[in-house]
């Protein structure tokens, strides 16, 4: 049995006006007398439903419309039109309840307070969220552990480096135990260890604890490394939703397999596959999966050659979605 849907969003829209700017000394008397606006469709009639427990990447390009639509799911904005359901509540409509029962963490932007230490701000979020002490107890023991706190739990926020502020600002959007997390670009800035470091820890509250996440962000390493599903938004409209295998599949293009030959060999060419690079006993050959299996190939290369070791390589996923942005592959896609 599947489980129920934590999200509901139908025919969401964000418009806003932008109005035209005139420079100089006659500009400024033209924008005091005319206003010429543009209206910019930041999210435009997209619909969705997440159920309890997904982990979601929300990707797209600058300007797409992914912060907005974060901001319209957390109470933040009050959309233009269209309707949003999480757990029950309408988020803008009943603000109060509906951050009692989630998290957010947004990119560069911290929750904690300046010039406290992390310890202080926690404790002020217990006061804030009215935490039971056992529960705020338990989880500032699990997080202090997993995500390493202890170095800097007394040290002030505004002295904190981005990676620790970054994994501070997570612990305090979970202390409350919220069954669903917001993260807009936490890896943002991040070196390999920080990031890795909080892509542990966001996979960790997700199985754990079933915590539903929906994650935005610019490093698509990140969603292949933690989402199964992804969802890509341009210009307001969702592309596509759907497993990330699929859009490997039908978008990813060539993809290629290495072999270890047990000799040189003069001719290593093969019907199905082109060799797009040989050094030594190593070939490389690039094949499209619609026109022959790995497994078949492999077949092949093993009735004429001799092999000691063999590698399929899938394509890069940041290469498959910068494909998608620049031949717009998705237009004309229903999905």
């Amino acid at each position: 049995m599947s489980n129920p849907s934590i999200i509901s969003v139908s025919n969401l829209q964000k418009h806003f006006k932008v109005y035209k700017h005139h420079r100089g000394t006659l500009g400024a008397l033209r924008n005091l007398f005319t206003r010429v606006a543009t209206v910019v469709r930041a999210v435009d009639g997209i619909s969705f439903s997440i159920r309890t427990g997904e982990l979601v990447g929300y990707i797209g390009p600058n300007g797409a419309g992914k912060s907005t639509t974060l901001k319209i799911l957390t109470g933040l904005l009050v959309p233009s039109g269209g309707k949003v359901n999480i757990d029950g509540r309408v988020p803008w409509q009943a603000r109060r309840a509906h951050v009692a029962h989630i998290g957010a963490v947004f990119g560069q932007r911290t929750t904690l307070w300046w010039d406290l230490p992390v310890i202080e701000s926690l404790d002020l979020l217990q006061y804030i969220y009215q935490i039971p002490p056992s529960t705020f107890q338990h989880n500032l023991d699990e997080f202090r552990e997993l995500l390493e706190l202890e170095p800097f739990l007394n040290t002030p926020v505004r002295s904190l480096s981005l990676g620790q502020r970054m994994r501070a600002d997570i612990c305090a959007a979970l202390m409350h135990n919220p069954p669903l997390l917001f993260l807009d670009e936490p890896t943002i800035g991040l070196d390999v260890v920080a990031k890795e470091r909080i892509r542990q820890f966001i996979l960790h509250i997700n199985r754990e604890r079933n915590t539903t996440v929906i994650l935005t962000t610019h490093d698509l390493s990140d969603v292949e490394k933690l989402c199964e599903r992804v969802m890509i938004i341009d210009h307001g409209k969702l592309l596509f939703d759907g497993q990330l295998d699929t859009l490997r599949t039908r978008f990813g293009g060539k993809r290629e397999l290495v072999v270890d030959m047990a000799e040189v060999y003069a001719d290593v060419t093969i019907d199905g596959a082109t060799v797009v690079e040989q050094q030594d006993a190593r070939v490389t050959y690039q094949f499209e999966r619609d026109t022959i299996t790995a497994s078949e190939l492999i077949g092949k290369l093993s009735t004429r050659y001799r092999i000691r070791d063999l590698m399929v390589r899938e394509p890069d996923i940041e290469n498959t979605i910068r494909r998608i942005y620049e031949e717009r592959l998705l237009e004309n896609v229903s999905i």
